[in-house]
């Protein structure tokens, strides 16, 4: 499935004002199966996708051709940026309907004591980030960092890494980048 599949499905359901939990039981779907689409994790068929569509409702082909509002090439409203997360890291895509990006920037929001998860992460490019609230664990390459507010990092994407929210109590906001986008 395309990441746009993903996307747009989040965004045509988050501007309906429609929750994960709410589309689910419309569509007599579990939540977690709409959470696996929305992060691209799964791909729907294209008779779950048109049972979900009908829940909203659109059919097949407004949701493959509708235009994103123009505004969005530019700016990015926070209601309107797709979480490309989980409940416990949410990743809210900038410049989402924008094709053939560059680079991708993303407000990441860990919740206490979240993390990428015990297989460090690696893939082509470089990325950066600055934390604006709370702390965030930083380990590349076998070394650990704790950054806090206003601290920032920058590193090549193939070097092993991961990202971990220590605090059992503070949700950790960073504000990152990367190119070219992995999202």
């Amino acid at each position: 499935m395309s990441i746009e599949v993903a996307t747009r499905l989040q965004y045509i359901r988050k501007k309906n004002g429609l929750s994960q939990r709410e589309l689910a039981k419309r569509a007599g779907v579990t939540n977690g199966t709409i959470s696996l689409i929305e992060q691209n994790r799964v791909s729907p068929s294209v008779g779950s996708l048109k049972k979900l569509l009908e829940c909203i409702p659109m059919s097949l082909a407004e949701f493959f051709t509708f235009e994103i509002e123009a505004s969005r090439s530019i700016v990015s409203r926070r209601a309107e940026m797709p979480n490309l997360g989980t409940e416990s890291i949410e990743f809210y895509l900038a410049a989402s309907s924008v094709k053939d990006r560059n680079m991708c920037i993303m407000r990441e929001v860990y919740q206490p004591l979240s993390d990428t998860g015990g297989e460090m992460l690696q893939h082509t490019g470089h990325e950066g980030g600055v934390v604006v609230s709370g702390q965030l664990e930083l380990t590349v390459d076998g070394t650990t960092w704790l950054l806090d507010p206003g601290d920032s990092y920058y590193f090549e994407s193939r070097l092993p890494h991961r990202f971990r929210n220590p605090s059992a109590e503070q949700v950790c906001e960073v504000v990152s980048a990367n190119s070219p986008p992995s999202f």
